[in-house]
């Protein structure tokens, strides 16, 4: 699963970093961004999916991404 963020419809509510800091920083404006390549950890995909539930603007996009094993 990978996350990333539509800069378009972003309005700097920030709860995405608020609900999952490892997942999402802001930049200098306020703003959310995926930290790293927005992987993310397993174990950790119940964090992604709240953060891009609280998303007023429904800015966060999820990719689920086939692993091969």
């Amino acid at each position: 699963m990978k996350v990333k963020i539509d800069s378009a419809r972003c309005q700097g509510h920030g709860r995405c970093y608020d609900l999952a800091p490892d997942l999402f920083g802001e930049d200098d404006e306020g703003y959310g961004t995926v930290l790293g390549d927005g992987v993310v950890p397993e174990g950790r995909e119940r964090d992604a999916r709240l953060a891009v539930q609280n998303c007023p603007e429904r800015a966060i996009d999820v990719i689920d991404v086939l692993r091969e094993a």
